[in-house]
């Protein structure tokens, strides 16, 4: 560990900063489109809700466990180190090498196609416009990154307070709102295995809206009192947008009958339509399309850091363009071809297939990062810890099996995507072998 990184952390971040943090981390795109997924995979208002509120519980659970690798590593590359001081370097590699060729581009991809969807929907434009228009707001997107980090980070403090207006018209009016729906919360007809098929997807699906929560323990190191701080802010942040989440999601179901809901991914406009007619709609539409675009930003930002943080040490094939910065201290290299695999992506993939392999890979890593604090109280009883996970071992276990859960579901449902996503993810260790001997 660089112990110059430890002294050049300035701890000014309180309580509320950090809550407010874990908010406008968690909080995308997911709320307003993984609704129609949900729905689909369940086809019940009961199931729905319940695999919103066990994602809900498993996020806390891993957001609390991965925050003491957090507070007791607090270096520069986040989960890419806590994975290198555990397991070593090519297991840290590994996940900067599926950060870099899926889980960012993958992000970037499936926010732009959500954003040509909801913008043709806006303007009852043709079906064809959607792919082009995707790919334009996510180039668009890049071009502001590259014009520096202070762009970046502007359009970034816009878009939270947008996409928070929507959200809190939609459920302060939804909830109060006559509807003709008959809200079931309790399955008319279901097997055991047809229960376990729907909650199962239903609850990946909502990993993806709850996704973001690895990141929030980054700001550990720069707490004023992390051991106190730190737990709160998460587990205060992560209940209060699980409570959010089942708020928006009982107005969706009371407003439209499941029919409507089940892979429309214009159901949030629909539903903001039939609560405040045409205009009204339309208003919450082009809020939706702010915070779509603000989130967007925010994987933009950050994810092309990551394989230029890995060029640095030199770690991956072109190495010396991917370290290259622009006049305006940008990874622009980087930031290009995430860019150009996004855009690959939109062209062979849709929403959910994208956002469902993001997911899939990153739980792969996210349980040995859950082991890994369980791994290191045993190997590095004596590492500093200003923060420990409450309720250890309780907490980390129950991440782990829901970890495995997801991943083993996941399997057995879609297998060519979980295939898909291993393969991909392997292929870094020849990669890593061979920039490995080079740099030898």
């Amino acid at each position: 560990m660089n112990k110059n990184e430890h002294t050049h952390l300035q701890k000014n971040i309180g309580l509320f900063a950090a809550f407010s943090t874990v908010m406008g981390t968690v909080i995308g795109a997911g709320v307003f489109f993984k609704v129609s997924s949900v729905t689909a995979s369940t086809q019940s208002a009961g199931l729905s809700l319940l695999a919103w509120l066990a994602g809900g519980l498993l996020t806390i659970c891993a957001g609390l466990t991965s925050a003491e690798l957090a507070s007791a590593i607090p270096v520069t590359g986040g989960a890419i180190k806590y994975l290198e001081v555990t397991y070593g370097k090519l297991t840290g590699f590994l996940l900067g090498w599926a950060q870099t060729l899926i889980y960012f581009p993958a992000n970037i991809a499936a926010l732009s196609i959500i954003f040509g969807t909801q913008f043709t929907n806006l303007f009852h434009l043709k079906a064809g416009l959607i792919l082009p228009i995707a790919v334009i707001c996510g180039a668009s997107i890049t071009g502001i990154n590259l014009l520096g980090t202070k762009h970046g980070a502007r359009l970034q403090s816009v878009a939270l307070i947008a996409k928070l207006i929507p959200i809190t018209v939609i459920i302060a009016f939804g909830l109060f709102a006559p509807s003709n729906v008959h809200l079931s919360l309790i399955p008319e007809h279901f097997t055991t295995s047809q229960t376990l098929t729907g909650f199962s997807g239903g609850l990946l699906s909502t990993l993806f809206a709850y996704d973001g929560w690895l990141g929030i323990g980054a700001i550990a190191g720069e707490m004023k009192n992390p051991k106190r701080d730190l737990p709160l802010a998460i587990g205060l942040g992560l209940t209060g947008i699980m409570i959010v989440y089942l708020g928006i999601n009982l107005v969706f179901l009371k407003t439209l009958p499941i029919s409507d809901l089940a892979g429309n991914l214009n159901a949030a406009s629909t539903a903001a339509g039939q609560l405040f007619g045409n205009i009204g709609g339309k208003l919450v539409t082009i809020g939706i399309l702010i915070s779509v675009y603000g989130a967007l930003n925010g994987y933009t930002m950050t994810g092309m850091r990551i394989p230029y943080a890995m060029a640095k040490e030199d770690s991956l094939p072109m190495s010396n363009q991917l370290s290259k910065l622009s006049r305006t201290a940008v990874p622009y290299v980087a930031g290009i071809v995430q860019l150009v695999i996004a855009g690959l992506m939109m062209i062979v993939g849709s929403f959910d297939l994208l956002t469902d392999m993001l997911i899939f890979v990153m739980w792969i890593f996210n349980v040995l990062i859950f082991y890994a604090v369980i791994k290191l109280r045993h190997t590095q009883p004596d590492l500093v810890r200003p923060y420990k996970v409450p309720l250890y071992p309780f907490l980390p276990v129950v991440a782990i099996l829901g970890g495995i859960f997801v991943l083993v579901t996941t399997i057995i449902d879609q297998p060519i995507l979980a295939t898909t996503g291993i393969v991909i993810t392997l292929l870094g260790i020849p990669v890593y072998l061979v920039t490995k001997r080079k740099s030898s």
